[in-house]
């Protein structure tokens, strides 16, 4: 048994680090799972690594390696820099601890990073896909040549360039992560000598790698291709491993794959455990019971998961798996009709589609079948969405751009029962074989046209054929229907298309993800799920499937709440007792009324303390009425988010750190609200106005609202109030973050204050933190803070 002490990454541990590693090992001994709700400082993410790598390099354990989730890039930071603590300070006798950060082909691709090669974000993945698929068939069993001569060649290219003294737009080398490439930023390609024109392109990074690999075992040690060692040096982030990789000429993303299984920490997002596509093609191999898997950030577990594991299919995929199976069927049509008229190619093209199709056992008539269904599904589609916008919006044809994001459910949300698709598809005369059988008529429509136009990439037949199935096999009250119309603009549509102002997507949402999570959780030999904000835990082992694992497989799971230890004198929290900041108190956004002036006074007051003050609104249009009525209230520079990409975001939060004292205004269901790090004197204060429950009208949040009634029996507390509350906890927590600093945290609503029907104050830790005041209460609470801490300001 080792020692954990000798892991730990600091000289003395805090009490409750104590208690969390050594519940944590001696829970993960037993196969179980510890449940940590930590305040900030509490040093979760040490308490995290190090009973996970304790249990790795104990010899008395199964434990291989630790697999931490985290669903925010700053955590993902945090992580990194706690191990490479661990290994600043580990005994001197003691090998460093190897760890790995997976992310995607566009952060660790050579090529897009330098902007070359004719890749980037927009088609990494395709031109990644159909370049290694190139480069196998060059080098593979039958091939024209081998690996060692395709980047031998992409060496003598660079050297060609270098020997002319040629330059061009992106330099003579291709450069990344500090590292110059042994090829070109032209993307290289190979000839027999042939016609020109007739050239392949191949990825030199994937040759290299594909060289590396072992000759007999190929695929059972992947691991032996990397050309360096990658257990002994620590914290490997994707910099490093970018770099690493371009200077031995192989490809970033394959060792990162061959890596993976074979070092003690590897640090991945929700999707790398829980997203079916990811797991199956990536991270499969992380998945049993030797990895100790950390789920950081577990409040937002249950919302993450059920994105990743819902499906839905787009209009325009439809559309163009319609036109893959169209030509998949066409040389078939053409032979039987006698249209022979091209020498003899079409009849060779019915030849490849009649061998792809006996090796599947699909048959002409199926594909036929799929291609009318998947037809008429998109009539049907656009039948419903005309329909929906007649209904709802007269005129719309020629009010395009007054469209706003809209749902169209295909069933009683309240009432779980078969949806209208379904009963459509069944009226019409297809049966269920063509929906069970769509997923394999898609797959050979993808080999058949990869195979006809010699370039692998992905089509849209599969991926349609997939979401027919599961949309068949899914149940009707855990899963709900609906198309979703997102708000965008394509000018190539007709000017009365609804299709010009959005993209349609036939939606199959997973209501409750927590049989997902729990099997997937089971799948493990045991771990930890931490965050600040878990209360009441016992909900959220209901609804993350870890009570199942209890009760009926046994396994034990364990709860620790820690508070915060910082100084109490740094701080101030108050539960103001103001209205109900709800539509029907408040009106809409510009109204003016007594809760609205409640709620601006109140705001405003908060806003007056020295340094930068955060306020969090239920929804962007109600902060920008707060940021109008601060603007008229209050001396300093008022600054509101919005609703932005993340660029912009990161501008707004740098403007709002430099300089003097500011406000920043933005929505609770924002990005600035959580994992964002606001330590020293980056804040001062922060204000929560309202409980943000999520629109309830909203026929997706009735559906999983009705499913939860059913799975816990108070589908409103479970699916809208306790995660609301968790938000506002986010967000006040975001001003002390350490010891040395000194804040307010205000919620306001009466429901935080006062025991009551719809109360949530039950859901605030029950340290007696947050102190119910009146509103006029507030104002005296301030200045006696600000009189104690402030004096010298």
């Amino acid at each position: 048994m080792t020692d954990w002490r000798s892991i730990f990454g600091h000289p003395q541990p805090y009490d409750e680090q104590v208690d969390g590693i050594e519940t944590a090992v001696e829970t993960a001994r037993d196969g179980g799972y510890t449940v940590v709700e930590g305040a900030c400082g509490t040093g979760k993410t040490m308490i995290a690594l190090t009973a996970g790598i304790d249990l790795v390099r104990d010899p008395g354990t199964d434990y291989e390696r630790v697999f931490v989730l985290t669903s925010v890039k700053q955590q993902l930071r945090q992580f990194e820099a706690d191990l490479e603590t661990i290994n600043d300070n580990l005994p001197d006798d003691w090998n460093p601890v190897s760890g790995l950060t997976l992310v995607g082909k566009a952060d660790v691709c050579p090529y897009n990073r330098a902007g070359a090669g004719g890749i980037d974000d927009g088609n990494v993945y395709d031109r990644c896909e159909s370049l290694r698929d190139r480069t196998r068939e060059l080098t593979g069993e039958g091939g024209e040549t081998t690996a060692g001569t395709l980047t031998a060649r992409a060496r003598q290219q660079q050297t060609g360039l270098a020997d002319s003294g040629t330059t061009g737009a992106t330099g003579r080398f291709l450069e990344t992560a500090g590292e110059t490439a042994a090829y070109p930023p032209e993307m290289p390609t190979y000839s027999d000598g042939g016609a020109v024109g007739a050239e392949t392109e191949y990825c030199p990074f994937y040759a290299q790698y594909l060289e590396d690999l072992p000759e007999e075992e190929s695929e059972g040690d992947a691991a032996k291709a990397v050309p360096f060692d990658f257990t002994s040096t620590g914290m490997m982030t994707p910099d490093d491993l970018v770099a690493r990789s371009v200077r031995n000429g192989t490809c970033p993303h394959s060792v990162m794959g061959a890596a993976l299984g074979h070092v003690e920490v590897v640090i991945g997002n929700y999707y790398h455990a829980f997203d079916p596509t990811t797991t199956t093609a990536f991270t499969g191999a992380l998945l049993d019971d030797s990895t100790f898997v950390v789920c950081d950030e577990a409040h937002m577990l249950e919302p993450r998961v059920r994105d990743l594991v819902s499906d839905g299919v787009a209009d325009q995929t439809l559309r163009d798996a319609e036109t893959e199976l169209s030509r998949v069927l066409q040389p078939i049509r053409f032979e039987r009709e006698g249209r022979d008229a091209q020498g003899g190619s079409k009849t060779a093209d019915a030849d490849l589609v009649r061998g792809e199709l006996e090796d599947s056992d699909v048959s002409v008539e199926e594909l036929s079948r799929t291609l009318e269904f998947v037809r008429d599904l998109r009539d049907e589609l656009d039948r419903r969405v005309i329909a929906h916008l007649d209904r709802n919006h007269r005129g719309w044809q020629s009010n395009l751009t007054e469209l706003s994001d809209a749902e169209i459910p295909l069933r009683d949300p309240q009432e779980p029962a078969v949806d209208d698709l379904t009963e459509w598809a069944a009226g019409a005369g297809y049966s269920d074989a063509v929906w069970v059988r769509a997923e394999d008529v898609g797959a050979v429509a993808e080999r058949v046209l990869n195979e006809a136009e010699d370039e692998d990439r992905t089509r849209a037949a599969p991926a349609v054929g997939r979401v027919l199935g599961e949309w068949y096999r899914r149940d009707h009250t855990d899963y709900f229907r609906e198309i979703e119309l997102e708000r965008t603009w394509d000018e190539t549509e007709p000017a009365d298309s609804w299709r010009r102002a959005y993209t349609a997507r036939l939606a199959l949402h997973n209501c409750v993800p927590s049989e997902a999570i729990g099997d997937r959780l089971a799948a493990f030999g045991g771990g930890i799920l931490m965050s600040a904000t878990l209360e009441p835990v016992d909900a959220f082992t209901e609804v993350t499937g870890l009570d199942y694992l209890a009760d009926e497989e046994d396994r034990p799971v364990v709860e620790r709440r820690y508070g915060l230890h910082f100084p109490e004198e740094n701080r101030e929290s108050f539960a103001v007792a103001a209205p109900k900041y709800t539509y029907d108190n408040r009106g809409r956004p510009g109204e003016t009324n007594s809760t609205r002036t409640h709620y601006a006074d109140a705001v405003a007051s908060v806003a007056r303390l020295p340094g930068n003050v955060l306020v969090g609104m239920p929804s962007y249009a109600e902060a920008e009425w707060i940021a109008g009525a601060l603007e008229d209230r209050i001396e300093k520079p008022v600054l509101l988010d919005s609703a932005s990409d993340d660029e912009t975001t990161q501008s707004l939060k740098s403007d709002f750190f430099a300089g003097e004292g500011k406000v920043l205004v933005t929505s609770l269901r924002g990005t600035l609200t959580e994992g964002v790090d606001y330590s020293g004197d980056r804040l001062a204060a922060a204000v929560v106005c309202g409980v943000p429950i999520v629109n309830t009208s909203s026929p997706r949040t009735t559906a999983v609202r009705r499913a939860y009634d059913d799975a816990f029996g108070d589908g409103f507390e479970y699916a809208l109030t306790i995660p609301a509350v968790r938000k506002s906890r986010q967000a006040v927590g975001r001003v002390i973050r350490s010891a040395e600093d000194v804040g307010v945290r205000v919620l306001l609503d009466e429901r935080y204050a006062r025991d009551s029907w719809d109360s949530v104050r039950e859901y605030l830790p029950d340290d007696g933190e947050f102190q119910p005041v009146s509103p006029d209460m507030l104002e005296v609470g301030l200045d006696r803070f600000r009189s104690r801490l402030y004096s010298n300001n």
